[in-house]
This record gives structure tokens, sequence and C-alpha cells, in this order.
């Protein structure tokens, strides 16, 4: 809305019952509700991601090892390469019948493909097409994925006060860590077990289903905790009062050739952050089980154990940052995690080629940090930077994009790299090209840590909070009326 547009409409003010007051059982429940399904997302990333040298052995057996190595990676990358389809598709449907129906199709799918790929046949068996079949259920889980993380981080930002968004919706992404660390743990502790009781062969011979056999229990679980959540009160909200204002487009839902016609400023913002994130957080997660067994000789089991320390290290630190932005904003601690990956990368690579217990678990922890600092705000600067009528669809499409490009190619481009240019370094100069153009994004963007999200009223943690948010509205920079759906205020009351 142009600034004379906003001097034409009538003066609007909050008032204390335009604030949505958090009921904190009912946040908890949305935390646990949409965490559960990031911790079955990141539990198959981190199931596929160390298990990767054993499929390979099962899924391409007669390749050329390094080719079957690179065709099970594309197995990784594939499903990130569906999930735009997905966000595209969920994120829009998500805006229009709200999006607890949509998350609970979303982890149902999720669920369903991460078991049966544990009963897939071998290669052995059924030749090429035990690798179609395997791609296939990667694209299930990424399609299903496109609509997952974007639809629990709307709706868990919606459900956050506005000065702690930070905060909450960062503990979504501990549940991300936790799930991969759960995910790594799993495949130790089915490796040791399996081949103290069958030998050296026992995971290529079977040992490798039962992690994603155990999905089917995860899923169960998911789905209870998920049925008993409630519908975001930004969204219920909006929609009841969207259809009273025709002015503001934000006000809105519209569909993807509109979302891209208004919001491409965001979305280029967008896409550099997450870019960012994603490069960072998959080098970690995903890239590193096969970096270090392949380049550096690490065994699985040193590799797992490390990876899960410095994961649940990960997971205790996501909200404390989030925290931290919430008070410093969020374009400090940006720059802070784009300046870190600049700064401690090819340091963390060259510790990693020292071949010690001790340089594994610090170079683990050095390419970590900054990536924490770039994963607290991944979901609160997604739902930020979008209206809530287009907010699902908006933030399906960016985050996937993003994540599809720059975030689940890591594990195949990184290797590519080194096979091509035979620099075991250039990860980490790959994961430093996206810092660079984090930096720039965050130089960019407005803040907006501490403020309503736009096209909602402001939420709030108590009745005093709101009270006082009223009293001080004339003062307070971070309200702008203009991007709320408020009563006009009556001629004679308006100061």
């Amino acid at each position: 809305m142009s600034e004379s547009q906003r001097r034409e409409q009538p003066t609007r003010r909050i008032r204390e019952e335009d604030c949505v007051v958090v009921d904190k059982p009912a946040l908890l429940r949305a935390q646990l509700g949409a965490g559960v399904g990031n911790f079955i997302e990141w539990y198959d990333v981190g199931v596929y991601g160390y298990l990767a040298v054993t499929l390979t052995k099962v899924f391409t057996a007669g390749m050329d090892e390094r080719l079957g190595l690179l065709a099970t990676l594309f197995g990784f990358a594939v499903s990130f390469l569906v999930r735009p389809i997905g966000g595209m598709i969920l994120g829009p449907l998500g805006d229009k019948i709200g999006r607890r129906k949509v998350m609970l199709f979303t982890i149902a799918l999720m669920a369903v493909a991460t078991t049966l790929i544990g009963v897939l046949p071998s290669a052995a068996a059924i030749g090429p097409w035990a690798l179609v079949l395997l791609y296939l259920l990667r694209m299930a889980q990424g399609f299903s994925t496109g609509g997952e993380y974007s639809g629990a981080l709307t709706y868990v930002a919606e459900f956050s006060p506005d000065k702690s968004r930070g905060f909450h919706t960062s503990i979504l992404n501990s549940g991300s860590q936790l799930g991969f660390a759960a995910g790594a743990g799993v495949v130790a502790a089915t490796s040791a077990i399996v081949t103290g009781i069958g030998g050296p062969s026992a995971m290529v011979n079977g040992g490798w289903r039962i992690p994603f056999l155990l999905a089917l229990v995860f899923g169960a679980i998911a789905m209870l905790l998920r049925s008993r959540i409630e519908e975001s009160p930004s969204f219920v909200a909006t929609r009841a009062k969207v259809e009273h204002s025709q002015v503001n487009p934000i006000f809105v839902r519209h569909n993807l050739p509109g979302i891209l016609k208004l919001y491409w400023p965001q979305i280029l913002i967008g896409l550099a952050l997450i870019g960012a994130d994603g490069a960072s957080s998959y080098t970690l997660t995903s890239y590193m089980p096969t970096y270090l067994e392949t380049e550096i000789g690490s065994t699985t089991v040193h590799t797992a154990i490390a990876t899960v320390g410095v994961l649940i290290l990960q997971a205790i630190l996501l909200p404390v940052f989030g925290r931290m932005s919430d008070k410093l904003g969020r374009k400090p601690v940006f720059l802070m995690a784009a300046i870190g990956n600049l700064i401690l990368l090819v340091p963390a690579f060259a510790l990693m080629h020292v071949g010690t217990l001790w340089s594994l678990y610090l170079a683990l922890t050095l390419i970590m940090i900054p990536g924490t600092l770039f994963l607290c705000m991944n979901a609160a600067i997604m739902a930020e930077l979008y209206p809530t009528a287009s907010r699902y669809g908006a933030v399906g499409f960016t985050q996937n994009i993003a994540a599809s490009l720059f975030g689940g190619t890591v594990p195949l481009v990184s290797q590519l790299l080194v096979e091509l240019t035979g620099n075991s370094y250039a990860p980490a100069y790959y994961v430093m090209f996206f810092s660079v153009l984090a930096l720039v994004a965050a130089l960019c963007m407005r803040e907006t840590a501490a403020r309503p999200l736009l096209g909602s009223v402001p939420v709030v943690s108590s009745a005093e909070e709101a009270r006082l948010l009223v009293r001080d509205q004339d003062t307070n920079k971070r309200l702008d009326t203009s991007t709320m759906i408020l009563a006009p205020v009556p001629e004679g009351q308006r100061t």
C-alpha cells in the first residue's frame, strides 16, 4: 500500500480485544504437534545420510563404487528436487483450508514412504528397478516434506507471542536436530548390534532395513499428537476478517503467480538466507558422514557418535540463539552467522584432516556454530517475510526452492566438487559462497524481530502485555496498523 493510500484510510487503533493472547497449554500442544513432524523428517535424513555407503552396496550392486555412491546421493537429492512441487500444491491449500488439515496429511505420507523404503527389494533381487523404486519413495517423501516444514514453521510462528517468536520457532528446529541425532544413533546402534550378531556383512544383508521400519512407530505417535492440536489463532482471526477488507492486497489470499508478483523482493531475500542455512545445515548433517568415511577414513560408528554429540549440543543452543535473535534482532544474528562461516570453515576442514578424535569433534563444532546461528532463525524469518493470508503458500515456495537447490543437493554437489577438482576443501568453499549471498541479503532486509506478523494482529503472552501495548501504541515503532485488520475508530474518538 502506498503512503497516499495509507493516509486515505480511516484512522485505526489497536484495542485490547484485537490482540491474541496465547493460551500456553495450546502453544505447548502446537509445538509438540508441529515438532514431531520435523523430528520424523530429519530422522529420515539422518538414517539415509549415515546409511549412504551401505545403501550403495544394496541398491547399486554391479556399478562402479564411485558411480554407485553418486547414484545413492542422487537419491538424497531427488527428494529435495520434488519438495517445491509439494510446497506449491500444499502451501496454497494450507492457506485455503487451514494449516492443521494439511499437516495431518503430510505426516501420514512421510511416515508411510519412509517405512516402505525399509521393505524394498535389493538390486541383487530385481536389478536397476530397486534404485528406481527407491527414487520414487524418496520423491514421495520430498512431496510430503514440501508441505510439512513450511506448514509447521508457519503454524508455530502464528501461535507464538511476537516478542518471543524466535525462541519458540527455534525449538521446532531443535526437534529437527534431535530427529537427525536419533536417526544417526539408531543407525549406529543397529550397526553395532547386527554386526555383532551376524558379522560385518549383516547391515548389507538386511540390518539396514530396521531404522527405516521404525518410522512406522514414530509416524503413529506423530499422528496421535497432531490430531489433538488446534488451528492457528492468527489464521482463524484473519480468515474471519479478511472478507471485509478489499483495499490492501496483504489481506487477500493469493495463488502462486500473485505471490511471485507481489512478494518477489522477500522471496529473493528468503532464498539467499535459507540457501545459506541449507548449505550449512546439510553439510553438517547429511554430507559429513560420507565425507568423513571416504576422504578422512573415519568409521561409521565414530562418525555417528561424533555427529550425534554435536547435534545434541546444537539442539540445546538453538533456543538460546533464538532468544538472542528476539533481543538483538534478526539482522545482527544473520550477519554473525555469515561471517562465522567465512572465518571458521577452512580451519574446520583442516582439523578434520588431522585424523584424531579430538580434532574431529572440534571440527564439527566449528561447522555447527555458524550453522546454528542460521538455523535458529530459519522458521521465524520465513514467517515474518510474508502476510498471514498467503504465508503458507509463500513460505512453501521460498523454503522449498532454497532447500531443494541449495540444501538437498549439498551431498551430491560437494562430492562432485571433490571428484572434479581434487580439492578436499571444495565443500567448505561451496558453503562460504552461500554465506556471502546471505551477508548481502541480511544487509538488505528490514528488521522483523518482536513485530506482529504481517497481516495479523499482535500476539501477546498475557492480558497485561496487551494492555501495555494498547497504552503505548503511539510511541511503539514496531507497530504498523496498516498491516492489521482492525475496525476503524469512530470519528469522534480519533486522536
